[in-house]
């Protein structure tokens, strides 16, 4: 192992495992006993180590804290058939992450060092994973600015972290969702296709508002003209329409997601006829209205498949078919699941095992 890869590793005296559900755990509340670090100074990575899940200690005059130079990612571990621990394409967000890093001037960190302390945090608090249906242990990579300065520039420093924690479904039931056409989450130029945290902070007051209307969540519109489809605040979204799938390029302002780019290849490989086009909202609500829309759901690490039962745009509400007749959506997500599993072969090579 190179110098970059060694990890010194810190055990806790006190886990907290056996006062966790793991069977119902609820997204995104509780963490795993360990955490990565790996910091950025005097122009290298060093210092990588697993020390036990704790707070963290910043300068009130943190760059992260006052100009947002942040990034992240989220993947999701789970225990198969066989009882091994598998991750789903985390060389995918090794690569997504470095992506994100040189739009936001941040170092990016090496596929050796993200892999690295995946595999070794995973092997340590193993036994949070489980093999119940519908649970995972979701993993949070994330990178900030660690220079004390107020002023606008890039830098110097950074810090590299991955923290765990288990979790069940994000989403337990059907969505209503609304199609956005005041607020902007991203625009040609911009970071929208960086997951960087401005991004999320500029898009919670339209999605609150939303919420107060009795939706779940946005679908947000270009900012330019607010006629074509972009993507929901948490996933990529997706249309079957007269049996092809339907979905909008990635671009500046569209995230590459990688569970989006999972499904592409899945229904490519079924023989579906699959587009990747602008889509008009105006086209949507026309297909609803003749009956050719046959579903709508996003896709994503948190979400995986989720089905979307309503969509309203411009006051009115578009109720969409029964759920238990949408049969792609849910091919898809059993399709996926197998593969996580073990049930059936990993022919793409996206199973990445943690010996």
């Amino acid at each position: 192992m190179s110098i970059d890869q060694k990890v010194f590793i810190t055990k806790t005296n006190h886990s907290k495992l056996e006062n966790t559900d793991l069977i119902n755990p609820i997204f995104g509340k509780v963490y795993a006993d360990h955490m990565l670090r790996c910091d950025f100074t005097k122009g290298a990575w060093q210092d990588m180590k697993i020390i036990p899940y704790n707070d963290i200690s910043i300068s009130p005059a943190n760059t992260t804290l006052h100009y947002a130079q942040t990034i992240f990612e989220g993947l999701k571990a789970y225990r198969n058939i066989h009882e091994e621990i598998v991750v789903f394409r985390p060389q995918d967000n090794a690569k997504r992450m470095k992506l994100s890093a040189s739009r936001m001037c941040m170092p990016g960190i090496p596929e050796s060092i993200f892999m690295t302390g995946i595999t070794e945090l995973l092997k340590l608090d193993q036994e949070w994973i489980t093999n119940h249906p519908g649970t995972s242990l979701y993993v949070r990579p994330f990178q900030i600015a660690m220079d004390p300065y107020v002023g606008i520039r890039p830098s110097d420093d950074y810090t590299f972290m991955i923290i765990t924690g288990p979790v069940g479904a994000y989403y337990s039931k059907p969505l209503k969702v609304k199609i956005e056409t005041n607020y902007t989450r991203a625009v040609v130029g911009g970071t929208g296709f960086a997951k960087t945290g401005g991004n999320y902070a500029a898009a919670l007051k339209p999605a609150i508002e939303a919420q107060k209307e009795g939706y779940d969540q946005l679908i947000w519109t270009d900012g330019l003209s607010h006629k074509y489809i972009e993507e929901s605040g948490t996933m990529n979204i997706m249309f079957i329409i007269d049996g092809t799938l339907i979905t909008s390029p990635i671009g500046d302002t569209i995230l590459s997601g990688i569970t989006r780019d999972s499904i592409i290849t899945i229904a490519k490989d079924q023989g579906m006829k699959v587009e990747e086009r602008p889509i008009s909202t105006f086209e949507i609500i026309q297909s609803i209205e003749q009956g050719n829309l046959q579903e709508v759901f996003g896709v994503g690490t948190a979400a995986t498949v989720a089905h979307i039962k309503t969509i309203g745009y411009n006051g009115i509400d578009y109720e969409l078919s029964d759920v238990k007749s949408r049969k792609y959506s849910l091919e898809f997500l059993n399709t996926l699941d197998k593969i996580k599993s073990g049930i059936v072969e990993d022919k793409f090579g996206w199973i990445h095992k943690i010996n």
